[in-house]
């Protein structure tokens, strides 16, 4: 049994090890001066409604104070938010109208407030067969909703237009119409297929390099209408070659949450801004990261974000799709809401073993601003699914 000091976590061959939590978080308190040499976005996960009589297949039932007070958390240490995006799980679990409502709710919060928010434009309302000219429409449909409550649009990578697109040039024509009308400039999101295996063949071929040419080509049609792009592809080299061939002015927001520290941190000939899942459980050591990286000591800026990638790549293994359990979870233990529980009952996809893990790893880096709350929910958790502390 662990002795109160000790969170008893899974070991090899069905058996236990002690671990000995840290007694004091990292120090990162809110407030400070606005991040001044990059842009910084957290795609931010929602909270449901535990209480709600729903199934998998139900409607989102969302808890929406949860859910703005962890916006406010994370406007509070100078971060942007990333709303409505693949870690709010659009298409797993939150459904358009749950989408759009949280659209509305977080852009008249972050007026409110003055946060920055930029917001997820897709076609996830679509049902039955895709045609490209469904697909424009559904865009339509949110990017007018998104404008409407003046956010930044973030033009998403459609599943309905991979399925409907038969070659390179429909991708040019769709988003050279949507660009040619957005009020604003967009941020373009290549998310790959680890993340959505149905994007499989984005930008009309599987070969990347093929799929990166095409992306260019609507970049260089419309740069005015081109706030950056986001790149979610797990290659930073890639990446690197990527950003050093976009117009002047199109900026690079890392999407890469195994490479993050080196490419927002940049080399000789530039550097990618960012708007990252894990800068959801990071927020305040990011924020803090990037302060350091503000001063010009990118040494220091190093020093305190590299040791996070450990967590990073294990929220975002294989399947990555999967990653928003272990941030939910890292939310509950981190005090950010009161259960861990998920739309869609996603809570389940992720093994005890990669719970516990993603646990260790987060107390280690002093993440939990009260480490005493963290480990008590922790030893709750491994209770109820057989493992006594």
């Amino acid at each position: 049994m662990s002795t109160g000091t000790t969170v008893l976590l899974p070991g090899g061959n069905g058996g236990t090890r002690a671990y000995t939590p840290r007694t004091a978080p990292l120090p990162t308190a809110p407030g400070g001066p606005p991040l001044a040499s990059r842009t910084v976005y957290a795609a931010a996960h929602v909270v449901a409604d535990p209480r709600a009589d729903v199934c998998p297949d139900s409607p989102a039932a969302v808890d929406w104070d949860a859910t703005l007070a962890f916006r406010r958390h994370l406007w509070s240490h100078g971060l942007g938010v990333a709303e409505a995006m693949d870690t709010a799980q659009r298409g797993m679990g939150l459904d358009w109208a749950g989408a759009a409502e949280l659209i509305r709710r977080s852009a008249a919060e972050a007026r409110a407030c003055g946060g920055r928010i930029a917001c997820g434009v897709g076609t996830d309302q679509l049902t039955g067969p895709a045609t490209l000219s469904r697909v424009r429409d559904a865009y339509e449909e949110q990017l007018a909703l998104v404008e409407s409550v003046g956010a930044r649009a973030v033009l998403m990578a459609s599943r309905a237009l991979a399925a409907a697109a038969a070659s390179p040039d429909d991708y040019l024509e769709t988003y050279g119409h949507l660009l040619r009308q957005a009020r604003e400039p967009v941020i373009l999101h290549w998310l790959g297929p680890m993340f959505d295996p149905a994007l499989e063949g984005y930008w009309g071929s599987a070969d990347l390099d093929a799929a990166t040419e095409t992306f260019l080509q609507v970049i260089a049609a419309h740069p005015d209408k081109v706030d950056g792009i986001k790149v979610s592809l797990l290659d930073a080299d890639r990446e690197v070659a990527l950003r050093r061939r976009l117009p002047d002015g199109v900026r690079c927001y890392t999407g890469d949450d195994f490479h993050y520290p080196e490419l927002i941190a940049g080399d000789d000939h530039g550097f990618s801004h960012a708007l990252l899942g894990i800068f959801d459980p990071l927020g305040p050591l990011a924020a803090q990261a990037v302060r350091l990286l503000d001063t010009g000591d990118a040494k220091a800026f190093r020093e305190l974000l590299d040791p996070t990638v450990e967590l990073s790549r294990h929220l975002f293994r294989a399947p990555t799709r999967y990653y928003k359990t272990g941030v939910v979870l890292l939310a509950w233990l981190a005090g950010h809401q009161t259960h861990f529980t998920m739309v869609g009952g996603l809570q389940s996809a992720r093994s005890l073993p990669h719970l516990a893990r993603a646990y260790e790893l987060a107390d280690g880096l002093g993440l939990f601003p009260d480490p005493d709350l963290a480990a008590s929910r922790m030893r709750a958790l491994l209770t109820v699914h057989g493992v006594p502390q």
